[in-house]
């Protein structure tokens, strides 16, 4: 059984850690405040690409907001081990839950790169909103068929196919005929 974290609540604890004021985040994110107050309120499903520049201006990894403790040396993930899940939208325009990321590095210290198990929903969206930011990524499809549109170009990944990008170019990642789909997702976002 999965349990959902609370995103918002630890973007906002972090924030308040910090005595920043919301308005100040948003600013220094370049995100609407709306945006980041929904977030906090876990009113909104955040994308990725928001995540992580909320995570640089807070100083932190992206990986802090998917999991508290931190280990040195090698970390272990083990399928049945798997309790929590973080939900994401990918940027559909009603902002459906559609992607649930599993960490592949939780409790890893000073990790540079985040590995996901990521579970693509169905979604009948067809309208959906790019997004960029720094850093790349890498996904590998463990199952079902996967639509990458990145900048003008668009992918259609069966299992065993990979992609490797930079994130900086606006891109979007969905199942492929609105089909469900398993990635493994590698992001490096510079800290």
């Amino acid at each position: 059984m999965t349990k959902k974290i609370s995103v918002g609540g630890k973007i906002r604890s972090l924030r308040e850690s910090k005595m920043m004021e919301v308005e100040v985040l948003a600013e220094r994110s370049q995100l609407p405040i709306e945006q980041i107050q929904a977030i906090e309120e876990d009113n909104l499903l955040p994308g990725l690409a928001p995540l992580i520049k909320i995570a640089r201006v807070l100083g932190v990894r992206l990986g802090t907001f998917l999991d508290d403790s931190q280990g040195m040396g090698a970390v272990v993930s083990r399928h049945e081990d798997a309790k929590e899940s973080v939900r994401f939208t990918n940027h559909s325009s009603a902002g459906n839950e559609s992607m649930i990321y599993r960490s592949l590095s939780e409790g890893k210290e000073n990790r540079h790169i985040e590995p996901f198990v990521i579970d693509i929903l169905p979604d009948n969206e067809q309208n959906y909103s790019m997004s960029s930011h720094e850093g790349e990524e890498f996904i590998y499809v463990l199952e079902g068929k996967v639509e990458i549109n990145y900048g003008k170009q668009s992918y259609v990944l069966e299992k065993g196919d990979s992609i490797y990008y930079d994130s900086i170019v606006k891109h979007h990642v969905h199942g492929y005929g609105n089909e469900a789909a398993k990635i493994l997702a590698v992001v490096y976002a510079p800290f």
